[in-house]
Parts: structure tokens; sequence; C-alpha cells
């Protein structure tokens, strides 16, 4: 149940309602600024202040269906599908990189540019103060190496439940090993925290976590430790009403659903560091005066399938 839907409801107007949004931090964000792409509802503080850039939004029909659809506008059901990216900015892209490019490119472009460590290095100060702002793309290979990155980022952060878990290591620490966490924690290397070990519980730790999965950072926190963070037992003082994050996967009978849960979000987190290392291209994205970046092969991007919990989606390496 959401409390205060806003403008949710012109962007998710029906569960079946398909979209994809990206969410950025907000002005006066102290934390370092990031964003995430979310195919549901969100929470306001999921990134801080939360701002939203939806690739449509909706409108309900009072015509009773009789309205034309227009040029940026499609018609579902009692809805009217708007185009989150304007005529104006399809128009501006065109201008500099051709007549080819849609606004899907440039929805994705917007993701894979929003985590440019170069971009978040230079305007570091202004994306606390303003909503973020990008400069078109100087030209057509760095405009399409940042969108194709940026799809594969979206495939990523939007499917963590379903990639392959990283092959950490259970060990098993005593007797039999069960799958239940009461609280997780890192491992303990003399008297120095290890974060390559996450301790389960009393019978089980994962080891093998690389240092690089550290480096994902979402909302002033890596994505492991926000793992760590929210999936562990806790009771409400005031009502007593204990959250136990093990009765989700016993339900749906799957017991190792947070152990994998956490393989999966290494392999998110260590596959997320590798693409944005390739965003500013080799040496950097082009910039005035220096040589533009090599380009990039021309093959079409796939497109882009939505996530849903009862179909497949297909990964990177599939496509």
């Amino acid at each position: 149940m959401v409390h205060r839907r806003c403008q949710w409801d012109n962007i998710f107007p029906t569960e079946r309602s398909k979209n994809l949004v990206i969410c950025c931090s907000g002005i006066g964000v102290t934390k370092p600024f990031s964003c995430l792409i979310v195919d549901r509802i969100a929470d306001l503080e999921i990134v801080g202040k939360n701002q939203c850039f939806p690739l449509y939004w909706y409108e309900e029909r009072e015509d009773g269906g009789g309205q034309m659809a227009l040029p940026g506008m499609e018609q579902k059901g009692k809805f009217i599908r708007h185009d989150g990216v304007s005529d104006f900015i399809l128009k501006e892209f065109r201008a500099v990189l051709g007549s080819s490019v849609t606004k899907e490119d440039i929805f994705f472009y917007v993701y894979g540019a929003l985590h440019s460590p170069r971009y978040r290095a230079a305007f570091e100060a202004d994306l606390k103060k303003q909503l973020p702002r990008l400069p078109l793309p100087e030209d057509r290979p760095a405009f399409d190496r940042v969108q194709r990155i940026g799809r594969d980022l979206a495939r990523l952060h939007l499917n963590y439940e379903r990639v392959e878990p990283w092959p950490l290591e259970e060990v098993a620490t005593g007797g039999k090993a069960s799958f239940k966490v009461q609280k997780l924690r890192f491992g303990k290397n003399g008297k120095d925290e290890d974060k390559s070990t996450i301790v389960v519980n009393p019978t089980l730790q994962l080891s093998g976590i690389p240092a690089k999965a550290y480096d994902y950072v979402v909302n002033g926190r890596s994505a492991v430790e926000w793992i760590m963070d929210r999936y562990q037992i806790r009771t409400d003082a005031e009502s007593g009403i204990v959250n136990d994050p093990n009765k989700w996967g016993e339900e749906r009978g799957e017991p190792r659903y947070i152990v994998d849960l956490i393989k999966r979000v290494v392999r998110v987190s260590v596959e997320t560091v590798d693409l944005v290392a390739q965003i500013d291209g080799e040496g950097g994205a082009s910039r005035p005066g220096e040589p533009p970046a090599p380009p990039t092969a021309a093959e079409p991007p796939a497109p882009f399938t939505y996530p849903d919990f009862r179909y497949p989606v297909p990964m990177a390496a599939e496509r």
C-alpha cells in the first residue's frame, strides 16, 4: 500500500501498465549523486528525495475512445500513453546524430550518461543543488556506446533477482548448514573486518566477494551492504510485530533465496562497475579539442524487454 502516490498514477495507472522510470537523487541530498531504473512504484528515498523521469506517462481518456492519437501518443484501453521524451528533444538529437535515433535510444542514453564517472565528478556540486542536465552527445559513436551501456545497465539492474549468482564459496562452519538469516555481518581477519566474507548465520559463511563489488554505490551505500542491512530479522518496538525476511523464501519453496540474492547482487555490482568503466570510452568521451572516441560496431540495439515475474527476460549474454 502506498500512502502518497503523487504522480505515480500517471506513470503506472494500473498494475499491468508497463513502464520504465529513471530515479535520480533530488535537490538538497547530501549523499553522492546516484540513479536507479525501476519498473514499478518506487519509494521517495530509494535514491534520496527521488526525482523520476519515465519512459512514458499516461492520461485517462475522457472522450469514450473517440480522440485521435497524435504523434507521441498511443491509446491503451482507457488510457492514452504519452512519450516521456519530448518531440523537441528527439529533433535536437536527430539534428546532431541522424534520423535513426529513437526516443528509447535517448532514454537509455540518459541512464548510461548519468552513470558516467567523468560527468559525476565534473558536476558533483551542481548535482546536489539542481536536477541533472546532460549535454547533447558530440558524435554518433559516443552516443551509441553510452546508450548501449545504458541498456545493459537497465537489464542488469531490473533483473537483479534473475542473474546468474556469483560463484561465492559456501563455507559450512558448524554441522548442517542452514540458509536462515538473523543478522548478516562481515567476517573477521584478526581484529579487522573482512568484507570478502559475509556470515549468514553460525553455520554458514559466504567467501570470495571481490572488493570491486563494493564500488557500486546506490544512495550512499554499496548494493551488497543494502542487502545486509535490509535482510535481517527485526521486531517493531511498539507493536511487537516481527519482520522475518526468511518467510518469503520459505513460503515460495525457496529457502536459499537470501543466500542466492547476495550472490546475485555481487554479480550485478561487479558487472555494473565493469560497464560504468566503459561509459567514457577509451581515455574518456571526446570533448572539444580532443580526438573523437573510437567508433563502435554499428549493429542495431536489441529491443528492450520489460521485466515481469511471469516471463524470463534475456540478459546481455543471451542476446
